[in-house]
């Protein structure tokens, strides 16, 4: 078959699949009253399916072109140098902990025993590293109606042995990174921003706005279908700092020393020319290893996805925060005959951020029973969330650390951290939505507190 040839027919197969997509996917229903409003949904056309097909029509199976070309346009859109693609956030996790644990980073290095500043109240991916390489995260309570971090509690969890800060941005809002930077700058430790459920968000600090995950030393972000775009499974892990984007890389690719991509041979010229370690004298540079790392990388197909998703992205973002502000817009109209406000707590954006929203989240206030609020929520169609773990060290993969006393440690009480727990609920404001179903779940919610 000759090169036209195969062009052709991989045009003919192409052009088959946009057909295909448009005809059986990209059918749109009107909205009737308790039809399922899902809490996330993938949002996508043609353009994905296209791309899916053309990856595989390569079969480079493993990360390829795809992957490099979605690196660079991530790190445009971010305004940052380094970002390397992983199978899932919770990897992008792993890897930005893992990375502060190199002993390239010298004294700053993360050891076994030091402390990394957290909060109980969020998903557990962002502590998990910690826990499995033996650090101690440190917890401390969120505020309400930001479920952020409180920065006041900060100094009273700081301690000779701590390295790092690694928190979330709780479904999009970004937690007070002015007060976070400036306590990591004046007690040199590092900063990862999980933004895994908050890429779009925007952050002014020193006047200048700037996009979460680009503030701390390491961003992470999730691709996952739920997630603000998606490749179905991936995630990301991104710094503008050369030595940590040395380290990420080398822990996601087998913790190699060597940074030729997958597929090439001797980039740097000096494959068989070095000394490593207590190695012979030329020994392969593609074997030489200097981490214990994982090989966490995406394939290129999860690649070709997330490509066509990022050229929608703006427009995600933006009607997230559509979606956002007519969902309190409507309770905020409703409260003028006394029926939102004193029943619950509404959520707030950080001061000097934008967000881009992962969620509405929800606080009951005393004398409303949360259960009874989502079970009507559900019942007429509409999915709920709970703040993920609620109080992380309450669930059964702490049990033997509790019993023990062991292995964590708790600053204060975390009192908004278990009211969390207990009355808190998030319903989803993704692009998919239209505004009927936003007007829809504003009704059912009002419904709700009156039963």
């Amino acid at each position: 078959m000759s090169q036209q040839t195969e062009q052709q027919a991989r045009k003919e197969i192409l052009d088959m699949v946009r057909d295909y997509c448009e005809t059986y996917h990209n059918v749109k229903k009107p909205f009737e009253e308790g039809q399922r409003i899902p809490y996330a949904s993938r949002v996508y056309d043609s353009a994905e399916m296209v791309n899916l097909v053309d990856s595989a029509l390569e079969f480079w199976l493993t990360s390829g072109r795809y992957s490099e070309q979605f690196e660079k346009q991530l790190a445009d859109y971010l305004g940052i140098k380094y970002c390397s693609l992983v199978n899932s956030g919770s990897s992008a996790n792993l890897l930005a902990f893992m990375a502060l644990t190199s002993p390239l980073l010298g004294e700053r290095a993360v050891r076994r025993g030091d402390e990394v500043i957290t909060v109980a109240a969020g998903f557990p991916t962002t502590v998990a590293p910690m826990i499995q390489y033996g650090a101690v995260p440190v917890f401390v309570d969120v505020t309400i109606p930001q479920y952020n971090i409180d920065v006041n509690m900060l100094e009273q969890a700081l301690s000779d042995k701590t390295k790092a800060v690694m928190i979330a941005h709780t479904l999009g809002n970004p937690f007070d990174l002015r007060a976070v930077s400036e306590f990591c700058k004046k007690h040199s430790l590092w900063l990862v921003e999980d933004n895994c459920d908050a890429l779009g968000s925007e952050y002014t600090i020193d006047g200048v706005r700037k996009l979460t995950g680009t503030i701390g030393d390491i961003g992470t972000s999730s691709f996952y279908p739920p997630h603000h775009m998606t490749m179905g499974e991936g995630g990301a892990v991104y710094t503008d700092n050369p030595l940590l984007n040395k380290c990420i890389r080398s822990f996601r690719d087998w913790g190699r020393d060597c940074v030729c991509p997958s597929g090439r041979d001797n980039l740097c010229g000096h494959r068989f020319d070095r000394q490593y370690g207590e190695l012979p004298l030329g020994y392969d540079h593609k074997y030489v290893y200097s981490h214990f790392g994982y090989n966490l990388k995406a394939t290129d197909m999860q690649a070709a996805i997330g490509c066509a998703q990022l050229e929608k992205f703006p427009a995600f973002v933006e009607r997230r925060r559509y979606n956002f502000d007519r969902m309190k817009a409507n309770l905020l109209a409703a409260d003028s005959e006394g029926k939102i406000l004193d029943k619950l707590i509404l959520p707030e954006a950080c001061a000097d951020s934008n967000p881009s929203w992962f969620g509405f989240m929800i606080t009951c206030k005393e004398g409303v029973d949360r259960n009874q609020v989502v079970r009507h929520m559900e019942e007429h169609g509409i999915q709920t969330r709970m703040l993920f773990a609620g109080n992380l060290t309450k669930h059964p993969c702490f049990d033997e650390m509790r019993a023990t006393g062991e292995g964590y440690r708790v600053v204060g009480e975390l009192t908004n951290t278990n009211r969390i727990m207990k009355d808190t609920f998030w319903i989803g404001v993704y692009p998919g939505m239209t505004d009927e179903m936003i007007d829809y779940m504003s009704k059912m919610l009002m419904e709700a507190v009156e039963c």
